[in-house]
């Protein structure tokens, strides 16, 4: 089996989709997933079947959904199934390999460490990869209860941080007129992302647009104060007062 969190739940049985269709069962799978190879509390996982209202038979049912969601993860290839009993809930034994958040990881450290090596091109390969695995927001419209919300923050900051990574790659390989249109769209997803916005206005001071980098830190400074009521961090000051001066002898940071 293999599955796959990086987008709407699936699972694969070789080619075959495995069909988890009833809405409880794919939270309860999700959780499980989330919680993998650790055992998760009964009483948690009705918390986040039913987030709101549990039934007063809500441990009946969670005993049912087990033994629907343990049949769709059984077949002939796999005669063992993956979910155990295990007080005080039940555990998923699923290898890492089996999921695609595996692959993902693996990629990006892969990338991380050709960035430290100085491997930009190589850096950018696997960070490229790695995102490419994203079909969509993580395990869409699975977000009520506080496992999963708690999960798919994680993977969310996980992606971001990957495309900081690779935008930083892309500037020490040179490549920063090629990655000012998406610097401009992830400064506009992401306001609050005082990264993206640093990066931008490297990209623009080397592509020959010292205007339009202080402009970005001016649009960056105002969101900031509106929303949080707070200056932008220093690193962010420190690259508009590179450009103000126009400073040779101040290097501006490639990396982070």
């Amino acid at each position: 089996m293999r599955y796959e969190i990086l987008g709407p739940l699936r699972v694969l049985d070789g080619d075959r989709q495995v069909r988890v269709s009833a809405p409880k069962l794919t939270v309860l799978l999700a959780v499980l997933l989330a919680r993998a190879r650790q055992v998760v509390a009964a009483d948690l996982l009705v918390a986040e079947i039913w987030p709101d209202d549990p039934p007063r038979r809500a441990t009946a049912a969670l005993h049912v959904y087990v033994s629907q969601l343990r049949k769709l993860l059984t077949c002939p290839r796999r005669p063992q199934c993956p979910i155990i009993t295990r007080s005080p809930g039940y555990l998923l034994a699923v290898e890492p390999e089996a999921v695609d958040l595996h692959q993902f990881e693996q990629r990006v450290a892969a990338g991380r460490r050709h960035a430290r090596s100085g491997r930009h091109p190589q850096a950018i390969e696997q960070f490229t990869a790695a995102l490419a695995l994203w079909r969509s927001p993580a395990l869409s419209d699975l977000r009520d209860g506080p496992i999963v919300d708690a999960f798919v923050t994680r993977l969310e900051e996980a992606r971001l941080e990957c495309l900081e990574m690779m935008m930083e790659s892309g500037l020490s390989a040179g490549r920063h007129r090629e990655l000012v249109g998406q610097l401009f769209e992830l400064t506009l997803e992401h306001p609050m992302r005082e990264a993206f916005y640093r990066q931008l206005m490297i990209a623009l001071y080397r592509s020959e647009r010292q205007a339009d980098a202080l402009r970005v830190y001016q649009r960056a400074r105002g969101l900031l104060a509106e929303e949080l009521g707070v200056e932008p961090g220093r690193p962010l000051r420190e690259i508009q007062r590179a450009i103000l001066l126009d400073d040779d002898r101040f290097e501006l940071p490639s990396t982070g």
